[in-house]
């Protein structure tokens, strides 16, 4: 097998295509895409990578910041540039509700991986909120004391945060410790600009935060003794997204400068660019089965490519 573009959405959206997530809905594949249009898409991957278009989810005022999707692919979460929060029942395509997270504070955000109960949100703050979904309500506060958190992610059994800051900072909050969570390690000069996407390795043995940002670099970080431990480098502009295969074996990365690139974590080495998109890729995620990666433009385009 190689990699190769299997399907390809040129006008997804009517404007640029800013996050893209991935689920299993009892064996179909549910993509979940959102735009700045203001538009939430839910779309079916059939085995051979064939995108075909599902419901079409309106209610944002303003431009589509993040999505994320629970893992029965059952329930789909939006935030919004005016700091909508809405849920969304991706069975019937219909809303469920909306969070007013405040004027401005909810960026992007996150939903709880192993339960899909609550969801995370970054803020211009600084501050993170922790949302119950089921009731809408604020469940724990976050403080990273630190600049607008960009970026936001739980580690795979739910029990830690991450999130990226504007000014390049990686705070890592424990959520085990009560409604306030207490900052496990602050990495104060992870990058030297900000970072738009982070994730950890799906193998909560290997304790790895991995780590994207404008200053073009990869970066990769041991949670459990804290410390750098990796750079990967390759990109030409900012890198906008980081997502782990399933498998724990490879990265994907989406960058400005309008590539996907694929990457061995056992090597630190690029195995893939791909040029197929025709602007700014402004994020990836893998299919569950690691076979496929999904990954949205700014030219409004939504690919899946083949992972060999």
């Amino acid at each position: 097998k190689m990699f190769k573009v299997l399907d390809s959405v040129n006008e997804a959206h009517t404007d640029s295509v800013w996050s893209v997530a991935w689920s299993r809905d009892e064996g179909r594949d549910i993509l979940l895409t959102g735009s700045v249009d203001t538009v939430v898409k839910t779309w079916h991957v059939d085995g051979t990578g064939s995108i075909g278009s599902r419901h079409k989810l309106e209610g944002h005022r303003l431009g589509v910041v993040s999505v994320d999707i629970n893992a029965a692919g059952t329930v789909g979460v939006s935030s919004s540039l005016d700091s909508q929060i809405k849920i969304w029942d991706l069975e019937r395509g219909n809303l469920i509700k909306d969070i007013d997270a405040g004027p401005v504070n909810a960026y992007k955000i996150a939903l709880s991986p192993t339960d899909g109960k609550n969801l995370v949100a970054g803020s211009n703050t600084g501050e993170l909120t922790v949302f119950d979904v089921d009731k809408g309500e604020k469940v724990a506060r976050l403080n990273s004391q630190g600049k607008f958190a960009m970026s936001v992610t739980y580690s795979p059994d739910g029990t830690r945060v991450a999130s990226g800051a504007i000014d390049g900072a990686v705070t890592l909050f424990d959520l085990t410790t009560g409604k306030q969570g207490s900052v496990q390690h602050q990495f104060t000069e992870a990058h030297a600009m900000p970072v738009r996407s982070l994730c950890f390795a799906p193998d909560d043995r290997a304790q790895l935060l991995f780590t994207a940002s404008d200053d073009g670099l990869v970066k990769l970080f041991d949670v459990r003794d804290p410390g750098h431990v990796g750079t990967m480098s390759g990109h030409a502009s900012w890198v906008l997204s980081v997502a782990c295969r399933p498998d724990g074996s490879q990265l994907a990365t989406g960058s400005s400068d309008k590539t996907l690139k694929v990457w061995d974590l056992r090597t630190r080495k690029c195995l893939h660019t791909s040029t197929a998109h025709k602007n700014q890729v402004w994020d990836a995620c893998y299919s569950s089965d690691g076979t496929k990666i999904a990954s949205v433009s700014d030219a409004k385009e939504l690919h899946i490519t083949e992972v060999p």
